[in-house]
Formats: structure tokens, C-alpha cells, sequence
């Protein structure tokens, strides 16, 4: 597998995926996931040539020295790097949830070397915006028909009020699958396999974001941007997403309705097609 060697000696690890069109960098989330669980992003690289980055400390990416260089601003500087490795004048991004966060304040420190955006079912922290527990159950009640929504709904309700207990997190994971199947099972058991802990625990750490000087840079924006929901996803609700949506200078929503907060792999197709109709650098 390729890998570049960033700021700090940290050696990270990237997979090719070659389509026919221009690259494509893609962030996953997790915070601090590989991105093995990125697959070929329901079809996409039959589109785009994807370079899917495993962060620092994830998959084939070395731990660096500085556990404090897990925090999410401090990666800027791998992307940096990553750029210059792949000798991009400019770097289209597609980042997942918390991905997303890594990708703005990219954007937002290199303007100039940011080409499209498509945040997937983004995390809004970096930006500042408050998801409150009611959007997140009002998102939850779309899926009042499921036969595991009586327990789920339940343990969500225990998780907005304060009141979790550790099963409660278990048990709220079939909000993020526009299907609960086997499938969908065996993603979630290993989605939380690969996930660092340790560098999840500082991905936004004190420091980490600054929400009204990004802001102030994303309005000021010339980047193209997507910013794709799932209508059933609870991670992002739509009036969240909406008002995120609205931070940049130019940005299109796209709402997959039956999606949530993996929509390449609840409608493989459309995700493909709509991701893909966001013209290159």
C-alpha cells in the first residue's frame, strides 16, 4: 500500500481505488477510524480515482510519537502533506461524519489548494452547531414501525436525558442503518472494532476548533460544495444540517430520504450519482 511520510516522521498509509476521473481524497469518520469501512463507497470509484487516507494511529498509519497530534486540528497538517505527496495544485475532499471536521479546517487553512467538498453526513462540532436531543429523537421517531424501535427508542431517550447506561449505546445502533440487517450488523461489530479509542478520546480535544473564526472562513469560501443527509439519519438532522449547509459561500443540500448516516450503503446508486455530478478541480 502507498504512504507518505508527514510533518512530524509520522508514516501514514493510504488505498487506491482507480477510477476515470480526476482523485478523490476521502476522510473517514469514526473520529479515528480506518477507512476500510469506506468500501468503494457504494460505486463511486467508477467515477472518481479515490484515495481513501487511513488517519494517523488507524489501519496501516503509524501512532505517532505525540498522542496530542490526534487532535483534529493538528491533522491539517498530514492533508498538507498528503497534497504535496500527491502533487495536487488543488485537493478535491470527501470526508464522512467526523471527517468533516478535518476537511473544513482544511479548506478554511488552505483555501488555495481546496478544490470540491462533499461532506457526508457531516459532524457539525467544528462549526459549532447544537444538535439538541429533541432533533435527534424527532429523527428517531421516523423509524417508529422497525420491531427493534420500542428498546432503541428507549435507550435513546436515556442517552439525551443524561441517563445512559453502557448497554444504552449498543442498543441505539440501529438509528445509523437505513436497515437493520445482517448486514448491517456485521458493519457496525466491525466499525467498532477498527475505531482508536485513544485517539478518538482526543480528536476534539480543548483547542481543537474555533467555530467563529471557521465560520468567518467558510463564508468567504470559493469551494464548490456538497453536503449530503440521510433523512433518517439522527447524527445529523436535517434542520442541522440545513443550517450547516448554509455556513458556506457555495453549498447544495441533497437529502437521501431511506438513508442514514451510511447512505453509500443504504442506495449505493444514488449516492454514487449524486456525489459524482460534483464536477472536479
Amino acid at each position: 500500500m502507498p504512504t507518505f511520510t508527514s510533518y512530524d516522521g509520522t508514516l501514514l498509509n493510504y488505498r487506491v481505488l482507480d477510477g476515470p476521473g480526476p482523485g478523490l481524497v476521502c476522510l473517514p469518520g469514526g473520529p479515528m477510524q480506518d477507512s476500510a469501512y469506506l468500501g468503494d463507497l457504494g460505486g463511486l470509484a467508477a467515477h472518481r480515482r479515490l484515495i481513501l487516507l487511513d488517519p494517523r494511529g488507524t489501519g496501516a498509519s503509524a501512532a505517532p510519537a505525540d498522542p496530542a497530534t490526534y487532535r483534529c486540528d493538528r491533522q491539517v497538517a498530514d492533508l498538507e502533506a498528503l497534497r504535496r505527496h500527491l502533487a495536487l495544485p488543488r485537493m478535491d475532499l470527501l470526508a464522512h461524519s467526523a471527517g468533516a471536521n478535518l476537511a473544513v479546517l482544511y479548506a478554511a487553512t488552505h483555501p488555495q489548494h481546496t478544490g470540491r467538498l462533499a461532506l457526508i453526513t457531516p459532524s457539525v462540532a467544528a462549526a459549532g452547531i447544537t444538535i439538541t436531543g429533541e432533533q435527534r429523537l424527532a429523527a428517531a421517531r421516523l423509524r417508529r414501525g422497525e420491531p427493534w424501535f420500542p428498546a432503541a427508542f428507549a435507550a435513546l431517550e436515556r442517552i439525551t436525558t443524561g441517563q445512559a447506561g453502557s448497554d444504552d449505546w449498543t442498543a441505539v445502533e440501529p438509528f445509523f442503518h437505513g436497515s437493520w440487517d445482517d448486514s448491517a450488523r456485521h458493519f457496525a461489530a466491525e466499525s467498532a472494532r477498527r475505531k482508536n479509542q485513544e485517539a478518538a478520546a482526543a480528536f476534539g480535544a480543548d483547542g481543537a476548533y474555533d467555530p467563529d473564526a471557521l465560520r468567518a472562513a467558510l463564508r468567504r469560501s470559493e469551494s464548490p460544495v456538497l453536503v449530503l443527509a440521510g433523512g433518517l439519519d439522527l447524527q445529523g438532522p436535517i434542520p442541522a444540517m440545513t443550517e450547516y449547509a448554509d455556513l458556506f459561500g457555495h453549498a447544495k443540500l441533497v437529502v437521501h430520504p431511506g438513508a442514514g448516516h451510511f447512505p453509500w450503503r443504504d442506495d449505493p446508486a444514488a449516492f454514487a450519482s449524486t456525489v459524482a455530478a460534483l464536477p472536479a478541480s
